[in-house]
């Protein structure tokens, strides 16, 4: 007898003692067909809890019998117990587990069918069905026997219950006389592919053949003399579903992929259009409707056209076909699970495994009850995704590829004159082709209502009481409801119109550790070695401008701006606070001016994108500290040097006759020059705006195109770019900057600090290689200032070099400032990805929000 054991589940072993449970899983384990650790028995758990396998109460006075049957049974149950636990941790981990216990009794056995299928993993039974007779000679031989009576017992429950076993549910049941000569075949698991090739994802088709077609020419598919369409470097191509419906030719499409995968080209996965067809092709009684109705229509046509007979050929291959299609994929590379393929998306707990309900999720999502219209209202299941693998689904059409969570949509509503979309595995990448034309007919375009919606305001009631972000690059975030009211306050009152508020830059932590020089609180050596304990070995230094940050969003014209901000406009420019930087006469001019430099080096069209945004500094400093200036610095500054040079004379005359003051003069004429420092350190960074040409603007990151991010680029790129916009527009300036590659290049910047500090420019910026750079895992920071004795004076007072002054403040700590940063970091890139990926105001807006309500969070504003 062949017996097939699926790749994962439970393998019970039913029969009486002696029946040759043990021996037969012995056998298999000693010819290496199953592990050790895949077996689990009722007697090893009894030794386990008891360090007892068997009690015989056999032969004994009835009152001993009775005190050691109940022994017996108490240990059975812990046994049990902890046994049950065992096989559940198995089966939640996908695994197969064979169960050597008698399992006689209806209820042990529906206790593991019930197991099974709240895992959903199969269950399948070997009963070992032995004679009496048999049973009782090895008990016999047994070194602990069981008793004629237990023995006969159990063959008499085994007789009457071997009748019923066929009706409890089990998937397969293999009935043995004997154990020799079994084969024993393992399957390895159906919903794994190996993808070291290459496999390309192709979103729903809905019978839109021609864009099909269109798009495996883009991914480099060629057709054969066959008409089978092979990629030269041996790729293949998944459907994520949903091949047929709504579309034009769902059968050409549906005949299309039967071939491709009979013959080992193409992969298809079960879908909620394929499952209903399969279900109708079967001749059960649904309703075709949504688009399904034209499959019918086309069978009618093939038919009148080809013939029944011919037409009847392929209503059973496509029956079939749709039927066997797995409810999701799995690719591996390397033999890693990496990629998980399913229509309408899966749980975590259902990857690698098949039942209804794993199929039934695979198809529709998770659903809450219907609209007034009847349509499902769909639950953003992506949510309760926690591990690294990415899950590509399609089902719910979206403008662009969505990527949330590790999860990727890529159902771009061709059908409804959107795009097809493919997803290159490993390689990450998207291809899309844009739809000849809206093939649906369907009163309510998906695509359309998307758009309608995207620029609706938030719901403040889903931030008011505190809420979570869940980030790409950090996990969740948390952001409390004490600190998101007044961030909703000022959202309310302050900031420019939250369409177009889409990014806060992240707060910048100083150095981790002080500085080890002993006349230094900052110093460039700690920020390196910083980046280069965590393998970081090229950096990027860049002069710090001392001017206040600015986010700059330019369009191409004012009439593409209302598809991603819902007004007409050429741009903005806010500050990090979210508030509009210029009045707005003079931000109109200063951006009126921007884009149409932009135009004249001809930026808008060469890189094919409908809008730029920039984060920059802008100068001069006094344009947005005005007041800090004036009342602050200004006042501090002009006091400190009328007292000290007060102090400095009468403190000079005494000292001519009184040598004792000498000290003290000493102390004064410092204190004086450093006054006079505090004093020329922030008027550096000052002059009068007459006109545009006064304003300086200093973009460093180039954050986004209509098109794309740039947050896979380098930051010597970005500079590179600062570098190109300085060539634009006189309003754009250049950055100086350096890379950091060896202990010579580290000297030249160190050397290069030292002379523009001692010139009382602020400092410098030192950020890793990457724009997101990570160790072991772990978010590094982004970028590290650097600042300069003099520039720290108006930060830590103008005698903050003081010995005693340093030695203080070399204690301050700077682990809140960086948690921060990284969380702030995190939340302005996931901000401008929802952006760019065309979401929702609210989605955006809930990042945006979340940075404003970090900056409530009180942190020491020196850092």
């Amino acid at each position: 007898m062949r017996i097939v054991l699926p790749y994962a589940g439970i393998v019970l072993l039913v029969g009486p003692s002696n029946s040759g449970k043990t021996t037969l899983l012995k056998k298999w384990q000693a010819e290496g067909l199953i592990s050790e650790s895949e077996v689990v028995s009722s007697d090893q758990f009894r030794i386990l809890v008891s360090d007892k396998e068997f009690i015989d109460w056999a032969n004994r006075p009835k009152e001993a019998a009775d005190i050691l049957f109940d022994e017996y049974s108490q240990i059975s149950k812990e046994a049990f117990d902890m046994m049950d636990k065992m096989i559940q941790a198995r089966c939640r981990l996908n695994k197969l587990t064979f169960v050597d216990a008698t399992h006689l009794q209806p209820d042990d056995r529906k206790r593991y069918i019930a197991m099974a299928r709240e895992n959903h993993v199969p269950i399948i039974s070997i009963v070992l069905d032995v004679p009496e007779k048999v049973l009782l000679e090895r008990d016999e031989k047994r070194d602990q026997p069981r008793g004629k009576r237990r023995i006969k017992q159990q063959f008499q429950v085994f007789t009457r219950e071997k009748r019923f076993m066929k009706k409890e549910g089990i998937r397969s049941l293999y009935f043995l006389k004997d154990i020799e000569g079994l084969e024993l075949t393992r399957r390895s698991n159906p919903l794994e592919i190996e993808a070291d090739g290459g496999i390309d994802i192709i979103g729903d088709i809905h019978g839109c053949y021609d864009e099909m077609i269109e798009l495996l020419a883009k991914l480099g598919y060629k057709k054969d003399n066959d008409d089978f369409y092979r990629h030269p470097e041996g790729r293949k191509f998944l459907s994520i579903g949903d091949v047929m419906s709504r579309g034009p030719e769902s059968l050409k499409t549906m005949m299309f992929f039967y071939r491709h995968v009979e013959n080992g080209l193409a992969y298809m996965i079960d879908s909620n259009h394929g499952w209903k067809i399969a279900r109708w092709l079967d001749g059960k009684k649904v309703t075709l409707a949504h688009g399904d109705e034209k499959v019918e229509q086309e069978f009618v046509q093939y038919e009148q056209e080809h013939g029944s007979e011919k037409a009847e050929e392929w209503k059973s291959k496509l029956k079939d076909f749709l039927l066997d299609a797995p409810s999701h994929y799995i690719l591996k590379k390397n033999c890693i699970p990496s990629v998980v393929c399913a229509h309408a998306g899966i749980k975590d707990e259902y990857i690698g495994k098949q039942s209804r309900d794993v199929s039934d999720f695979s198809r529709y999502g998770d659903t809450d009850g219907f609209d007034e219209k009847g349509k499902p209202v769909r639950k953003d299941w992506f949510i309760g995704h926690k591990t690294s693998q990415l899950i590509v689904w399609g089902h719910d059409p979206k403008p662009q590829p969505l990527k949330i969570n590790q999860t990727l949509n890529i159902d771009q509503g061709v059908v409804f004159g959107g795009k097809l979309t493919a997803f290159r595995y490993p390689e990450s990448q998207i291809v899309s082709v844009q739809a000849k034309e809206d093939y649906s007919g369907a009163p309510e375009n998906p695509l359309v209502e998307w758009e309608k919606k995207r620029l609706n305001q938030p719901n403040i009631g889903n931030f008011l009481n505190g809420y979570t972000v869940l980030t790409e690059e950090f996990g969740e975030i948390f952001v409390p409801g004490e600190t998101v009211k007044p961030a909703i306050d000022a959202v309310s009152h302050h900031t420019i119109p939250i369409e177009q508020l889409i990014y806060i830059p992240p707060t910048m932590s100083p150095t981790p550790e002080p500085s080890s020089l002993e006349t230094f609180l900052e110093h460039p050596l700690e920020a390196i070695q910083y980046y280069r304990s965590h393998g970081v070995d090229r950096m990027v230094a860049e002069k710090k401008h001392m001017g206040s940050r600015g986010i700059l969003l330019l369009f191409k014209d004012e009439a593409v701006a209302k598809k991603y901000v819902g007004n007409v406009t050429l741009g903005v420019i806010y500050t990090r606070g979210g508030r509009r930087f210029f009045d707005k006469e003079l931000e109109k001019e200063i951006v009126r001016k921007l884009t149409d430099d932009l135009h004249k080096h001809d930026y808008f069209s060469e890189h094919e994108t409908d809008f730029v945004l920039l984060d920059a500094e802008i100068m001069p400093w006094n344009l947005k500290a005005k007041e800090l200036i004036s009342k602050q610095y200004a006042h501090v500054a002009e006091n400190a040097i009328m007292d000290r040079s007060f102090m400095q004379e009468k403190l000079a005359q005494a000292a001519e006759t009184n040598e004792a003051l000498t000290p003290w003069l000493d102390e004064y004429n410092e204190k004086l020059l450093n006054a006079k420092e505090f004093a020329e350190v922030f008027q550096r960074y000052c002059w009068d705006v007459i006109c545009l040409d006064d304003i300086q603007i200093a973009p460093f990151h180039v954050l986004a195109h209509s098109n794309r991010t740039f947050f896979d680029e380098t930051h010597e790129w970005h500079m590179k770019m600062n570098h190109q916009f300085a060539t634009c527009s006189s309003l754009f300036v250049a950055t100086e900057y350096k890379v950091i590659t060896d202990s010579s290049s580290e000297a030249e910047v160190i050397k290069w600090w030292e002379e523009m500090t001692r010139e009382g420019h602020e400092g410098i910026v030192i950020k890793p290689e990457h724009y997101i750079a990570r160790s072991k895992g772990k978010l590094l920071q982004p970028a590290i200032k650097v600042r300069g004795s003099k520039y720290l004076k108006i930060i830590y007072g103008m005698d903050y070099l003081k010995p005693e002054n340093l030695k203080r403040l070399k204690k301050r700590n700077t682990g809140k400032k960086q948690k921060l940063a990284l969380k702030e970091f995190a939340l302005g890139i996931e901000g401008i990805r929802r952006f760019v990926n065309g979401e929702s105001i609210e989605r955006v807006h809930e990042c945006v929000l979340a940075t404003l309500a970090m900056e409530q969070d009180p942190v020491d504003p020196r850092l």
